[in-house]
């Protein structure tokens, strides 16, 4: 089980609640874009059960988790608690899977908050759902430096990209790539599914999120192709980018 769910984001606890609770902001670092994204952030943050404390400090959306905000010397501690498990839910066997999207979410969350605070971003997504193998080493991306460090690589994809490590996790890493950006960089994420038992073996599926800013549709629709070539290639089986 993930218990390391927090980051700290250079930013002010106002800022930060404003991410929180604008959905436009919300839809800015939450998951990607897809037809249900608005349904969906509004089920999370703004059903009728979630709970929001008087100082703005902390935010218990729909489900139970809880966001909590606090100042430290360079910036805000942003964390989530998660709720209680229903075991009897259909959802108890994914709830490692949910903690890992929190994971993804709040570093998403950092980035754009640090680097595209006004962006508004394009996202290219995969979900590969086939049991191939770790799509962090297909990719080339096992052996990065530590998280704050450059790098410069020949992704599996064939893009040559370079960057800036942005976290790492057992399952999980993030580098900024200049070229997902028309200015600054953009972020690529991508995340093996972790082993459930009786119901997943581990390196059983991933997902990529690759968040993009300003690009021109020529330059997006080259990086689908490269993506989607090499999906083709790993995973066969798997849904196009979307």
């Amino acid at each position: 089980m993930t218990n390391n769910l927090s980051v700290v984001i250079n930013a002010d606890a106002p800022q930060v609640w404003t991410m929180l609770r604008e959905p436009s902001k919300v839809a800015q670092w939450h998951g990607w874009q897809a037809e249900d994204l608005d349904a969906e952030i509004k089920e999370i943050y703004f059903s009728g059960d979630v709970e929001e404390s008087p100082d703005h400090t902390s935010l218990t959306v729909h489900g139970g988790d809880t966001f909590e905000l606090h100042p430290e010397p360079n910036g805000t501690r942003v964390s989530v608690t998660r709720g209680a498990i229903d075991h009897d839910s259909e959802w108890a066997a994914w709830d490692e899977d949910i903690t890992q999207g929190w994971l993804t979410f709040l570093q998403q969350l950092r980035f754009a908050l640090e680097r595209h605070p006004h962006g508004k971003r394009h996202t290219l997504f995969l979900h590969l759902t086939e049991g191939q193998g770790s799509a962090i080493e297909k990719l080339g991306l096992a052996d990065l430096p530590a998280p704050g460090e450059s790098y410069q690589l020949a992704l599996g994809t064939g893009e040559k990209i370079s960057g800036k490590v942005w976290y790492r996790t057992s399952h999980q890493v993030g580098v900024t790539v200049h070229d997902y950006a028309e200015h600054g960089e953009g972020l690529l994420v991508v995340a093996d599914h972790p082993a459930i038992k009786d119901v997943r073996e581990e390196g059983e599926g991933s997902l990529v999120i690759a968040s993009t800013y300003d690009l021109g549709a020529a330059r997006l629709d080259a990086i689908r192709s490269s993506w989607d070539a090499w999906r083709a290639e790993h995973y066969p089986a798997s849904e196009p980018v979307s």
